[in-house]
């Protein structure tokens, strides 16, 4: 609540000088302690967002684990090279293009126009936080891509599609769904079917333009040597660590709860004029609770269901299967019950199961799975959130336009459903439009793919100089460790 001098002053006596000096004093006490008020909140929110950000960028070292622990040990050192140049490449492009086109607002709906290099950015709290936040999203995306191509992919390729990627293909989708102008956003004053489109942590803007992204790339190089035989049927590339596999899998987990609740980008809401705020903690709780229900469900569900198929316990699948139940529940975490995120992890799995067969069918070949998982799951949550959004939790998350259209299966209609449709058809077409021209001019030119002797030798030894192992080295000259058998003494 403002202090008003005129109103205070006549409760402070009847001498009316000495009335409003006392009032001014008053109010101008009353200014300072809510400017502190003011000032702690957005250190709070500040905090919260920073914080939100090292979770999502320790989702960089969960990929370079699974990665790693996905492909054979001849790759290993290229794969987590390819990591960290993603993070790298991405950092620089998004900084000097990427932010811009996807914030750089007022701007139009297609694509941001201003603080290239965060020249000029607004000097407000949230900025520079908000820059590391979503670079990171956007170098998650590029990770998601490098694990479909990997084992077989010259290096400079990973090079330039990363940077092409993170500066100019995910950051325009971002702009699209997310951005205040963007023209399918939900906080756009003209909202696309009178919704706008509910992706909150971006089961479409980041994990289908990554998915769909990696899908090219391995399409157009087509299957590693060996993955299938002359009969055409499968053969198992297998990782040669399932536990870098499980390592990866759980720091992803970890990484997710500030993937998904860090969304909110703050934990204070000011409202009105007064400075005041309240909490929405009981919504980034329940985002929480919704990812962990949606990842535990397919975890499980793609155990049995793998076990029914191939009558094996394999920790490798449910890992993959615990990760597509995350990417499914990453557009709809914020707004719907957690008994209907239960439902999306169990359908998220049966997908992941069912893309990774047709994946089979057609001899494509992603040695982790990443297309069909963040992909075809990421599809998946956008349908689920258009039909399981609640209401309530609607106008809580998007405040402003109460009694927008929410979920279909919850009484909203079908307006949101019809939203999310053209989410899944544009989001698609964008990528196919810039990253499948993109990756077939590298195959022309070949710069895509490495030669058959570098691929059936390792890219390790034949392009980075060794192998990840000391036992790989002592392999490669012709020794073995030998096991020394303690002497008896006589």
């Amino acid at each position: 609540m403002a202090c008003e001098v005129n109103q205070l002053a006549p409760f402070l006596g009847p001498n009316t000088t000495d009335a409003v000096a006392a009032a001014t004093y008053i109010c101008s006490q009353f200014s300072d302690v809510s400017n502190k008020f003011v000032d702690t909140g957005y250190a709070i929110d500040s905090t919260y967002l920073l914080f939100s950000a090292y979770l999502v960028f320790s989702m960089q070292l969960g990929f370079a684990m699974l990665c790693a622990g996905s492909v054979r040990a001849k790759n290993t050192m290229n794969i987590m090279l390819t990591n960290v140049l993603d993070a790298a490449a991405g950092g620089l492009f998004y900084y000097l293009f990427g932010f811009a086109f996807a914030w750089g607002g007022p701007s139009n709906g297609f694509i941001g126009r201003h603080f290239f290099g965060l020249k000029e950015i607004p000097s407000t709290s949230f900025d520079y936080s908000n820059f590391l936040y979503q670079w990171a999203f956007a170098i998650a995306a590029a990770g998601i891509t490098s694990g479909s191509i990997a084992e077989r992919t010259q290096f400079v390729a990973y090079l330039i599609y990363s940077s092409f990627l993170t500066g100019f293909v995910y950051p325009v989708v971002s702009h699209w769904f997310w951005a205040p102008d963007g023209w399918a956003s939900p906080t756009n004053s003209n909202l696309l079917f009178e919704s706008g489109v509910i992706d909150f942590a971006g089961s479409g803007v980041v994990h289908m333009v990554g998915g769909i992204a990696g899908f090219y790339g391995a399409f157009i190089e087509g299957p590693r040597i060996g993955r299938f035989d002359h009969g055409g049927r499968s053969v198992a590339l297998r990782g040669h660590s399932a536990s870098l596999v499980v390592l990866g899998t759980f720091l992803l987990w970890f990484g997710w709860y500030g993937f998904n609740p860090g969304s909110f980008n703050k934990i204070l809401v000011t409202y009105g004029t007064s400075g005041g705020y309240y909490g929405q903690w009981s919504a980034v709780g329940r985002t929480a609770v919704t990812t962990t229900l949606a990842g535990c469900t397919a975890a499980l569900t793609t155990l049995f269901g793998k076990r029914i198929l191939s009558g094996h316990w394999n920790v490798t699948d449910v890992c993959n299967g615990l990760l597509g139940g995350f990417a499914a529940i990453t557009a709809g975490c914020s707004v719907v019950e957690p008994w209907a995120a239960i439902i999306c992890g169990f359908v998220a799995a049966l997908v992941l199961i069912g893309c990774n067969k047709l994946a089979e069918i057609f001899k494509y070949d992603d040695p982790l799975e990443a297309a069909q998982l963040h992909g075809g799951c990421g599809a998946w949550g956008i349908i689920f959130t258009a039909l399981f959004a609640k209401g309530s939790y609607v106008d809580q998350v998007y405040p402003g336009r109460p009694g927008r259209p929410h979920g279909l299966f919850m009484g909203g209609g079908g307006k949101l459903l019809g939203a999310h449709i053209i989410q899944i058809l544009v989001i698609f077409g964008w990528v196919t439009a810039t990253m499948g021209p993109l990756f077939y001019i590298l195959h022309k030119f070949k710069l895509l793919r490495i030669s058959s002797e570098d691929e059936m030798a390792g890219m390790d030894l034949t392009r980075h100089g060794g192998f990840a192992y000391y036992h790989d080295e002592d392999l490669k000259h012709g020794t073995q460790m030998r096991r020394i058998e303690p002497t008896s003494s006589s």
